[in-house]
């Protein structure tokens, strides 16, 4: 590990010293490839300068130890040692797993796809919840989120959103909230006071982008119509909404959001090749999944993963057995705890991995 950590100060300092040459500043495609590897580098380039001062400070405690003659610095240096080695543990396996190999989709940005499930106009209902869940969690993080399409229910909601979301390590946070995520409440069109269950279901993709996935035009065929739903003069009045559907899977998209049809093609097109990539991810994901008892990565759509009880204000992640009674800050976008705590399971499972091949 040590070795490792070396080969990547080592890069850290090469790379510190590129970034500000000029005919790298100059150039912006690159000098945006070297500041994100600076950025992800210096992470690591940081915890293991923490390590080092740590393994310094368990030497000369050892040290005073071994060669100190009076009792009461002997019994000091003890006490020391006792709080640092339990500290060199936890920095030891913090450096692990930002050594581990990084999910090369985790920078990506992500299309967004809400669907009501079960449960008729109730579901419609979560599902606006759950994308005004997702949206307040954007904010919360800084991102860009911008509206692809969208299907409104009759009772509110959406029978089906999708958005797409721009910003830091977007796939990376998001990716495991890909599932069936189920409400247990009394719906408002409820008169006898009943629970109903509903669900809706979530898909995260990663953008695929034009090197990830080859496209030919031959397989596509573009259809325009007039945009329905809020909007401006455009409505109803222009075709300016496209709808693309791939022939050999029959994958079918449309994009309404924008009033130019070239803006909307762009983004069918996006989400078009972000789906045909998922399908490959999916066939990798399932081809390891068989190795992880808690299927926490392995993003299948039809896992039932989270449910949302209103009567108990209780949110409860079925992969890890997490659950939290604090439902109305969580629908204000608060999931950030469920998300580092998928994140900490998916490691520990990568790492036993690791140690069993």
């Amino acid at each position: 590990m040590l070795d490792q950590l070396e080969a990547i100060r080592e890069r850290f300092n090469e790379v510190s010293q590129q970034i500000v040459q000029p005919e790298v500043v100059s150039d912006q495609k690159r000098f945006m490839k070297l500041s994100k590897e600076y950025k992800d580098l210096e992470k690591i380039v940081v915890q293991y300068q923490a390590y080092q001062q740590l393994l310094e400070e368990i030497e000369n405690a050892r040290k005073v130890i071994a060669t100190e003659k009076d009792e009461d610095f002997r019994e000091m240096a003890k006490g020391e040692l006792d709080e640092l080695l339990p500290r060199r543990e936890a920095q030891e396996e913090t450096l692990k797993e930002m050594l581990m190999p990084k999910d090369p989709n985790d920078s990506k940005n992500v299309i967004l796809e809400i669907r009501g499930g079960t449960g008729g106009d109730e579901a419609a209902i979560f599902a606006g919840d759950i994308f005004r869940m997702y949206q307040r969690f954007c904010e919360k993080m800084g991102w860009k989120m911008s509206l692809v399409d969208f299907t409104e229910g009759t009772s509110g909601g959406y029978k089906e959103i999708v958005t797409e979301i721009e910003g830091e390590d977007v796939y990376g946070k998001l990716k495991f909230e890909s599932g069936v995520h189920r409400v247990q409440r009394v719906p408002a069109t409820e008169t006898q006071g009943r629970i109903h269950t509903s669900a809706a279901s979530v898909a995260v993709l990663p953008e695929a982008e034009e090197v990830d996935v080859e496209l030919n035009m031959n397989d596509i065929r573009k259809d325009t119509f007039c945009s329905s739903g809020a909007g401006g003069q455009s409505v109803n009045t222009t075709y300016s909404a496209v709808r693309l559907t791939h022939i050999p899977t029959g994958l079918v998209v449309q994009c309404q959001d924008e009033r130019s049809q070239l803006k909307n093609f762009d983004k069918a097109l996006t989400v078009l090749r972000s789906r045909l990539y998922e399908i490959e991810l999916q066939k990798h994901n399932d081809a390891i999944a068989s190795q992880r008892k808690t299927m926490v990565g392995s993003g299948d759509r039809s896992d039932k993963i989270r449910t949302y009880n209103y009567p108990q204000s209780r949110v409860t992640d079925h992969r890890i057995g997490l659950t939290v009674y604090n439902l109305p800050a969580v629908m204000d976008g608060g999931i950030g705890e469920f998300i580092e705590q998928l994140r900490i399971a998916e490691n520990a499972e990568r790492l036993k991995e690791g140690a069993t091949t």
